[in-house]
């Protein structure tokens, strides 16, 4: 079983300004920072202020913070949002949280449900 209780998670010591972080954007519902090891320039973490533990939790909260990183994603060019459930799908913080990641041609970064099989991925 995950911990997701809040007063023992990261991302809601982070919101409320107990845990260190590079803050890339402020609102009041939600937080942009800087993840520990942004895998490429500009990636950025849209955390919702509320402890919610992934993106079924509360669909409200989940359509704020997407709309949040939205308005991130407006000034950044092609990118991905991704979100995960669950440890099986690479949640490892369970505190709903979305990963703004900027993409360019030939960045080297793959999807991570790219499975290496048969050269492309389906939707590239």
């Amino acid at each position: 079983m995950t911990d997701n209780h809040p007063a023992t998670c990261i991302f809601c010591q982070i919101t409320q300004g107990k845990a260190p972080a590079t803050v890339v954007r402020c609102w009041t519902d939600a937080l942009a920072i800087v993840p520990l090891n942004p895998v490429v320039d500009g990636h950025t973490l849209i955390i919702p202020n509320a402890h919610v533990v992934d993106f079924t939790t509360d669909p409200i909260v989940t359509a704020a913070t997407m709309a949040r990183a939205a308005e991130l994603a407006r000034d950044k060019g092609p990118s991905n949002i991704i979100t995960s459930r669950g440890r099986e799908a690479t949640q490892s913080v369970f505190h709903l949280h979305l990963h703004l990641v900027p993409r360019a041609t030939n960045d080297g970064l793959a999807l991570p449900w790219y499975s290496g099989k048969g050269g492309k991925g389906a939707h590239q």
